[in-house]
């Protein structure tokens, strides 16, 4: 999920990190403060700014003794962060073009759209309650809801379980009884995430398979099957996701390791770079043989040529590790995901 953090030392010894004070990534600010609105305390230190200026804007439609705790819950689904969303949505519209062999049908289209959405701000929700005794010892994260003492732990579990809920009657009235089933393991999934940093140093694979959860269910609602082809996309997804959310941990390794969090940017130590170097190019040959079993026409290499290029420019980018760098790096995958988009669709239109 989004963490905008600062510039700073670069993280060549993750086992001896540094305490470092917060500086703003460049071009970021405050929003400015709005009446019946409360200081910026209020946004956690990696918020959007211009998300967080749109959800000002919007709260002065409510009454004032609404906006606090409004504010309070949208930061903690990330409404405040709309990249992570737009990372999860990408490989499920993947999915829907590829299923329905070109544009999906609109029902399916807007319930899986709607569903990441929904979906994903639940696990936001799930993630802060299981971050709630880890989040106030990092940096980054003091100043979430949860975090700061302005939503309870209680509520967080209940924002979890009715948008869980929401997501479940879109399945259940709009798509088939494979879907339906399949939706079971997706909550549960989404639900394991947060805890998984505790245990095992590879959460982020967890995030990729919890959240890449819509790839089989988008085949399972347009063709009520499970080909292969659905699930090299969803390996692709995991690999994805593995390598965006690692850069991710890069920009909060040092926190992380003084906190005893666990994750793959603190596993793959120095060898980080290469890894995800060795990463990007699986990630591109598995969407390659899913071109392949597909038969797409060359528009879906193009794409992938570009998304090598973007790899490149990541990787390039970050060879100092440099906080603002890896964070510009994370942010950058938005692009990966919509040119195989892109790709995916005229090579489809074309066929």
């Amino acid at each position: 999920m989004p963490r905008k953090r600062s510039q700073s030392q670069p993280l060549r010894r993750p086992a001896n990190p540094v305490t470092q004070p917060p500086l703003p990534l460049p071009g970021a600010r405050a929003p400015e403060p709005q009446p019946g609105s409360r200081p910026d305390t209020s946004h956690p230190a990696d918020a959007s700014p211009r998300s967080t200026r749109t959800i000002e804007w919007l709260l002065q439609a409510l009454p004032v003794r609404w906006r606090d705790k409004t504010r309070d819950l949208l930061v903690l689904v990330r409404m405040d962060r709309p990249i992570g969303a737009l990372l999860l949505l990408w490989p499920t519209w993947w999915a829907l073009w590829l299923a329905a062999d070109g544009f999906p049908p609109w029902k399916y289209l807007a319930v899986f759209t709607v569903g990441v959405l929904v979906m994903r701000a639940a696990g936001c929700a799930m993630n802060d309650f299981a971050d709630r005794k880890l989040d106030p010892r990092v940096q980054r994260t003091a100043g979430r809801p949860i975090a700061t003492g302005r939503v309870k732990p209680r509520e967080a579990v209940l924002v979890f379980v009715s948008l869980c809920l929401v997501g479940f009657v879109l399945v259940l009235a709009f798509t088939n009884r494979l879907t339906i089933y399949l939706s079971f393991a997706g909550a549960a999934l989404a639900a394991l995430y947060p805890f998984s940093k505790r245990y095992t140093h590879l959460p982020q694979v967890v995030l990729g398979a919890a959240f890449g959860w819509g790839i089989p269910m988008a085949f399972a609602a347009v063709t009520d099957a499970l080909p292969p082809v659905c699930w090299l996309l969803f390996l692709g997804n995991v690999l994805f996701s593995t390598i965006y959310d690692t850069e991710y941990a890069m920009v909060d390794r040092d926190d992380d390791l003084r906190a005893g969090a666990k994750s793959t940017a603190i596993l793959f130590g120095d060898a980080d770079l290469p890894v995800l170097g060795i990463l990007m190019a699986t990630l591109l040959f598995t969407l390659l043989l899913v071109g392949q079993r597909a038969q797409l026409e060359w528009p879906f290499a193009a794409g992938l040529g570009v998304a090598l290029l973007l790899f490149g420019w990541q990787l390039w980018n970050m060879r100092r590790r440099e906080r603002a760098a890896c964070f510009a790096a994370f942010r950058n995958n938005n692009w990966v995901g919509g040119v195989v988009w892109a790709g995916l669709v005229v090579a489809l239109a074309i066929q």
